[in-house]
């Protein structure tokens, strides 16, 4: 009976998620065709061109996840989000879900990443990709050289390690790669947790196989990790070094979110209490 009770809900929840994302791909073709093509008569520089698509495409993830938020697809709450913002971070990831990226985007000033190669020919996402600049990883050698240029003149650059979204049930995996970059520009890490219950839009999963309730997430940035002294330990050997390094990530990952004083949901259509300091409302302007 029970059960039952819950299917309205659940039909719901499957149609608007074929709509928010119907939305979303939508949206990035009008980028594409018109709000880019538009920036790049005003802006001649290119630099500017970058920082202007950067910030519309940040734009676009606040309004996306706001709108899933109001069709009652998601909750979530969010732990130090001042961190985010600064410049020229580092920034790691875990990946249990399909919007991760929507959500690290919409916080971060100025965010660029290292997206997947196809994204850049893909018709809904080739114009944000493109003119933002971010990284495909099909740089090959140069990969890693484009990632820490882009740490260096300024841009925060989101990387999720495990190169994938997160198998439910296995042991987590994260690769070197990210290890390296930091280790090798001498960039600090700020490490992101990211927690989804009930678990959905995970890898694997169909679209419209949605959860027995809205998605609430849980975003904790966590304090800077040094690199240097881990290099220093290791003897200076960038390999063992990227070892030691990914499996302190591993365990940061792997850890619960620590809880907070109040138990009230920021990005709910509950009121945030006193105790949620340095919290954030994705959907509200900064």
């Amino acid at each position: 009976m029970v059960e039952w009770l819950r299917w309205p809900g659940r039909l719901w929840r499957i149609f608007a998620t074929a709509l928010a994302f119907a939305c979303f791909g939508l949206g990035g073709m009008l980028l594409w065709l018109l709000v880019f093509p538009l920036q790049a008569l005003l802006y001649r520089e290119a630099l500017r061109r970058q920082q202007a698509a950067r910030t519309v495409v940040q734009a676009t993830f606040r309004l996306f996840i706001g709108w899933m938020r109001l069709l009652g697809l998601i909750r979530y709450q969010i732990q130090g989000a001042d961190k985010l913002q600064r410049r020229g971070l580092l920034i790691l990831a875990n990946h249990p879900t399909l919007i991760d990226v929507a959500f690290l985007i919409a916080l971060v000033p100025n965010a660029s990443c290292v997206v997947k190669a196809a994204l850049s020919n893909h018709p809904c996402t080739r114009g944000p990709v493109r003119a933002t600049g971010y990284i495909c990883n099909n740089a090959g050698a140069d990969l890693l050289l484009a990632c820490t240029d882009s740490v260096r003149a300024g841009s925060n650059l989101i990387i999720f390690p495990e190169g994938t979204r997160t198998q439910p049930g296995q042991t987590l995996k994260m690769q070197r790669g990210a290890a390296q970059i930091a280790l090798r520009g001498g960039l600090d890490i700020t490490p992101v947790r990211i927690r989804c219950e009930p678990l959905g839009l995970y890898k694997g999963q169909a679209w419209w196989a949605v959860a027995r309730s809205p998605l609430r997430f849980t975003i904790e940035v966590g304090d800077d990790l040094p690199t240097a002294p881990v290099l220093q330990a290791a003897g200076g050997e960038h390999g063992r070094a990227a070892r030691q390094l990914t499996e302190r990530l591993v365990q940061f990952f792997s850890e619960p979110t620590k809880p907070t004083i109040t138990e009230v949901t920021k990005g709910s259509h509950a009121s945030a209490g006193t105790g949620n300091q340095g919290a954030a409302d994705i959907s509200a302007p900064t």
